[in-house]
């Protein structure tokens, strides 16, 4: 059941990737300038991450298979819309469709691995599914590469839209959540759940939770979703298909490595330490990735960032750990949010500065990767020094000092 799951957040992970390699044809059919692109990018992430509110609330109330088989239609229905899409305009709606269908697709998966397995296993389980779900990323590196070559953006979307409508059949087919153990609680109503959802922004240490988790993994979907390609081509004079090579590579790496610092958790006594010095080493890569035009390096510089990538998934244990059991999928359906609402700014406020950057004569990508660096490091110290969970404290966690 979990894998028919994870098949529609690989879906998502493609769609909101795409854009790195359907750049180069967007921009020559629609005339779009780097900040056009930016905010076609970032739609997914906005209309992703405002849904997720709504998505966690049904989740409580109806179950994970409905949520997800009443939402995901819509990323089929969105995809085939962008294929057939005449202007920039009804592209934009195309995206709003997509990111709004696929809203469920990891909270779902991230809900069941909290609600059927021991805690002592959902760093692990999370990063192993963050892992399978990202073959969605390999499919938008050289696979898509090719075929948007050879046919056009147009089937890159018509691709996605099959594949989409298989694994909705998948999830109808498969996915029976299992029933809770003892009596089912009373269900909600509405406003009652929105109230519940409200109260967690009025506890003290949501608020680093959410500053990072609004810039991390919208970091690496800003460089892998959306400038990989854009970057290689302009400094490099790489193909589409060589780019694609780099975002498969990329992908490859982050299969791997959220199970790999799942593995590694140091547990609550530190856990946060090590998300806040992560965060800051990442934000170097990028400065530096920005910095030095050096095909090599940059290179380098890229696989290196793939591979901390995965220190993401301590997060998810982390926002775990802050919120008592009763509020688990409240708070993982908050910070689902805040993450893709980052992604959604950050791609364009990215594409914003590159199209400055442009105006004033200055090469675009060191502009946007010393301000993924700045975001990332501003991220890094909220979180730091911002209050922390009274339950991490109790469990000898670290303080607000020693955070």
């Amino acid at each position: 059941m979990l894998l028919a799951l994870l098949s529609a957040f690989a879906l998502s992970q493609a769609y909101r990737t795409v854009t790195a390699i359907m750049a180069t044809g967007l921009q020559a059919d629609f005339a779009l300038s780097p900040a056009s692109l930016g905010a076609f990018a970032g739609l997914f992430g906005l209309s992703f991450g405002v849904t997720q509110f709504f998505m966690g609330i049904g989740m409580d109330l109806y179950g994970l298979r409905r949520t997800v088989l009443s939402a995901f239609p819509l990323a089929i229905a969105g995809a085939a819309l962008s294929a057939w899409a005449p202007g920039y305009g009804w592209l934009m709606w195309g995206q709003l469709l997509i990111g709004v269908g696929c809203a469920p697709a990891f909270l779902a998966c991230t809900v069941f691995i909290a609600r059927h397995f021991p805690a002592s296993r959902f760093a692990f389980l999370s990063g192993v599914g963050m892992g399978v779900g990202g073959l969605g990323l390999l499919l938008t590196g050289t696979p898509l590469a090719w075929l948007v070559q050879r046919s056009g953006w147009r089937s890159g979307f018509m691709l996605l839209a099959v594949l989409s409508a298989l694994a909705w059949l998948l999830i109808w087919r498969c996915v029976h959540e299992p029933a809770l153990a003892g009596p089912a609680p009373a269900r909600e109503r509405w406003g009652t759940a929105v109230r519940r959802f409200g109260a967690l922004f009025m506890l003290p240490h949501t608020l680093g939770i959410l500053l990072l988790g609004m810039v991390g993994y919208a970091s690496f979907l800003a460089l892998r979703g959306l400038w990989i390609a854009p970057m290689l081509i302009d400094r490099y004079a790489f193909t589409l298909v060589e780019s694609g090579n780099m975002a498969v590579a990329m992908s490859l790496v982050s299969l791997f490595s959220p199970a790999f610092f799942g593995r590694l958790d140091p547990g609550p006594a530190r856990r946060r330490a090590w998300i806040a010095n992560f965060s800051l080493l990442v934000a170097a890569l990028y400065l530096g990735l920005g910095l030095v035009h050096h095909a090599t390096l940059n290179l380098v510089l890229v696989m290196c960032i793939a591979v901390l990538s995965g220190y993401s998934v301590l997060q998810y244990s982390d926002v775990r750990s802050s919120y008592p059991p009763d509020l688990t999928g409240r708070a993982l359906s908050v910070f689902t949010m805040a993450m893709f609402l980052g992604v959604g700014l950050v791609q364009w406020l990215t594409g914003w500065v590159a199209d400055w950057a442009q105006g004033q004569g200055r090469e675009p990508y060191s502009a946007v990767m010393a301000t993924i660096a700045t975001l990332l490091a501003l991220g890094s110290v909220a979180f730091r020094w911002l209050p922390v969970s009274p339950l991490l404290q109790q469990a000898g966690g670290p303080g607000k000092e020693s955070a």
